[in-house]
C-alpha cells in the first residue's frame, strides 16, 4: 500500500513547525513541511534534519491559487492521495487594532479565502478516513460575535459557504466604506479582521464536515492556545511544542467518529455555537 501523506501549511516556524516535528516522530507517512518562502521552509527542513527528522518540502503560498494548484498537481502524481491536512497557515497584523480595508482583507484573504481554494485543489485528494485540522483560535469562537442578523444566520445547521462569504463580504464593505461598528464584535471590535476571518473559518470547518460526510473525512478546528510565536507579539503563555499536541491528538488519537467540533487547547470540546458563553478573545492585543 502506497505510503500515508500528511501536509501542513505555513509550518518553517511557530506551531506549523511544531506539528511537522510531532508528525515526523509519530506518523507513519511522508511528513509535508510547506511555506511560501523557499529559503525559510528549507532552513526549517535543515533543523529538523539535525534533530533526525525526514519531512519533505514544497513550496506553498496558500493566497496564491496557481501555488495551491501546483501542490496538489504535485502531490496528485507523485502520491495520488492525501490523508492529513493541517490548515495552519495564517497572518495577524499587530500594528492595526482597527484595521484599514487592506490589512483586513489581506487577514481575511490569507485566513479564510485560501480555504476555498485549498478545498477546491486538495479536497479532492482526500482519501477514505483522512483527517483534517483547522488551525482556528478563541477569536474563532462565535462569542466573538454580537450582530444579531449574523448570529442569526451562523447557528443555522444548514449554513452554506456562500452565507459564510457573505458575512464576511459585509464586514470587508463595512470597513472600506467607513460604516464598521465595534458594536458588532466582543471586545470593541478590536481586530475584528481576525475574529471575522477566524469564525469564519470555523464556520466552514462545520459545512464542510456536512459536505464530506459520504467520504467518512474527519473535519475538525481547534483553539492551540495562546501561543508564544511571533503571531503573539511577545506574548503567549504555551510553548509551540506543546499547543500542537492538541492537534497531533486530533490527527493520530482521536475517534475517527469525532467530527465537526471545535476543540479548545485543553482538548474539551467547546459549544461553538454558544455565543453567549466566555469564549471570545480578549486581553491579546
Amino acid at each position: 500500500m502506497a505510503s500515508k501523506i500528511a501536509v501542513v501549511t505555513g509550518a518553517n516556524k511557530g506551531l506549523g513547525f511544531s506539528i511537522v516535528k510531532g508528525l515526523c516522530l509519530k506518523f507513519d507517512g511522508v511528513v509535508y513541511l510547506t511555506a511560501r518562502d523557499e529559503k525559510r521552509g528549507l532552513e526549517a527542513v535543515d533543523k529538523l534534519k539535525a534533530l533526525g527528522l525526514h519531512p519533505e518540502f514544497h513550496l506553498l503560498d496558500v493566497s496564491n491559487e496557481n501555488s495551491v494548484k501546483n501542490f496538489a498537481d504535485y502531490i496528485k502524481t507523485k502520491h495520488g492521495r492525501l490523508d492529513v491536512l493541517v490548515n495552519n497557515a495564517a497572518i495577524l497584523e499587530w500594528n492595526e487594532i482597527y484595521p484599514t480595508y487592506d490589512a483586513a482583507k489581506r487577514n481575511i484573504d490569507i485566513n479564510y479565502r485560501s480555504l476555498l481554494t485549498i478545498e477546491k485543489w486538495l479536497y479532492p485528494l482526500l482519501t477514505d478516513g483522512a483527517r483534517v485540522v483547522n488551525v482556528s483560535s478563541a477569536c474563532g469562537h462565535l462569542s466573538n460575535l454580537k450582530n444579531k442578523k449574523w448570529l442569526e444566520i451562523l447557528q443555522k445547521k444548514d449554513l452554506t459557504t456562500k452565507e459564510i462569504n457573505d458575512f464576511v463580504e459585509e464586514y470587508l464593505e463595512s470597513v472600506r466604506n467607513g460604516t464598521f461598528n465595534k458594536d458588532d464584535f466582543a471586545d470593541d471590535g478590536k481586530h475584528a479582521e481576525h475574529r471575522v476571518s477566524k469564525m469564519a473559518m470555523t464556520a466552514l470547518t462545520m459545512v464542510q464536515q456536512r459536505k464530506y460526510q459520504d467520504k467518512n473525512i474527519s473535519i475538525n478546528a481547534v483553539h492551540p492556545g495562546h501561543i508564544k510565536t511571533d503571531m503573539a507579539n511577545g506574548g503567549g503563555d504555551l510553548e509551540a511544542d506543546k499547543a500542537a499536541q492538541t492537534i497531533l491528538y486530533l490527527i493520530l488519537d482521536a475517534s475517527p467518529n469525532m467530527k465537526g467540533v471545535f476543540m479548545w487547547h485543553d482538548k474539551k470540546i467547546v459549544d461553538w455555537y454558544d455565543y453567549e458563553g466566555d469564549y471570545f478573545c480578549k486581553d491579546v492585543w
